[in-house]
């Protein structure tokens, strides 16, 4: 039987936004977990733009996506959050009443939770992987064709074709190149855009003889049963050739979809979630929204303004989830409780 977690908040999204709200959260003595849908901790700032850099955070001229989130993790550290990465929100269903709420949460991962609150910081939902244009892709999925490596162990000793020019694919390739029988990375042309120092060290692995670069496209897939035994390819003169692989990960990017959040009972416009300026609750008592997911007259799709959200709406957590206690804002420069709890009183 499956553990029920129980927790005063349950955030969805581990981007900037969702980090910063365990910060303001635990000022407040409130417990957090947080689901995201990707392998890693970051949102976007990790999976999209980790070198980026980024100049309109307060207090740093410049400071790049994973800097960002690097330094954000460092400041929830005191607070203890736990993350349930790879897993979506699947399932909400409504327990307590509109001044106690609560709700039991299932994700696709067979998570269980009981929370008191929700706080959704999922940027514009959930991440989905862009695939790409072959015939019958589907019937090889997660057999032979991946989308992510959740484990490396999965891939060893296997021939493996990875697909893309971005800093997913050269990360992997590189990753993966140790534990495979053979890596060979594809691209449509012979320029990435991934990080310089990555595509030099694959040019090395390939000078090497460790790993196969091709240029061309994926157009067929030949295997039984879910199983590749090639991948049939076209370069850039129109002829084709044959990649023997049984494993293939293409890395076309990701698409940002609403996903399950539709159906919560939530009122939606556009696919954003219409939210009061006061302190951030969507049209269910309990639940929250933040960051690029909620909209409002005004609206700056700016993580910064995700900040202020999130210290707004953990005022109102509060409220939830200590009924009788008498709310007095303390300011952390003054107040030795708050420093305690940071670490530095």
């Amino acid at each position: 039987m499956t553990e029920t977690i129980k927790t005063d908040c349950l955030i969805i999204g581990a981007g900037p936004v969702g980090l910063f709200a365990v910060f303001e959260l635990g000022l407040l003595d409130i417990r957090a977990h947080v689901v995201d849908i990707l392998d890693k901790i970051g949102g976007q700032c990790a999976e999209l733009y980790p070198e980026k850099p980024i100049y309109d955070i307060p207090g740093f001229p410049t400071v790049t996506g994973q800097g960002l989130i690097d330094n954000l993790m460092k400041q929830i550290e005191p607070f203890g959050a736990q993350f349930h990465l790879n897993e979506m929100v699947s399932e909400v269903e409504t327990l307590g009443t509109a001044t106690a709420p609560l709700f039991r949460v299932k994700t696709n991962g067979d998570t269980v939770f009981e929370t008191k609150t929700i706080l959704i910081a999922a940027g514009g939902g959930s991440f989905q992987p862009k695939k790409p244009p072959i015939p019958e892709i589907e019937a090889y999925e997660q057999e032979s064709v991946y989308y992510a490596v959740r484990k490396i162990e999965t891939f060893r000793d296997r021939s493996v074709l990875i697909v893309g020019g971005g800093d997913s694919a050269l990360d992997w390739t590189l990753n993966l190149v140790p534990v495979a029988k053979r890596v060979t990375l594809m691209h449509r042309r012979d320029d990435f855009r991934a990080a310089p120092h990555s595509v030099e060290q694959m040019r090395a692995l390939v000078r090497d003889e460790k790993m196969d670069l091709k240029i061309g496209q994926a157009t067929r897939l030949e295997g039984q049963e879910g199983r590749l035994s090639s991948v049939i390819c076209r370069d850039n003169d129109g002829g084709e050739f044959a990649v023997a692989c049984d494993a293939m990960l293409p890395f076309f990017g990701l698409t940002m979809k609403l996903g399950p959040i539709a159906d919560w009972g939530l009122s939606l416009n556009e696919n954003l979630i219409p939210v009061d300026t006061e302190k951030f609750e969507t049209s269910v008592p309990g639940i929250f929204a933040i960051g690029d997911i909620n909209t409002y007259p005004g609206k700056l799709k700016l993580i910064l303004s995700g900040f202020h959200e999130g210290a707004l709406a953990a005022q109102k957590v509060q409220r939830y989830v200590y009924p009788d206690r008498r709310v007095t804002f303390q300011y952390t420069t003054s107040s030795t409780s708050l420093q305690k709890k940071l670490g530095v009183a």
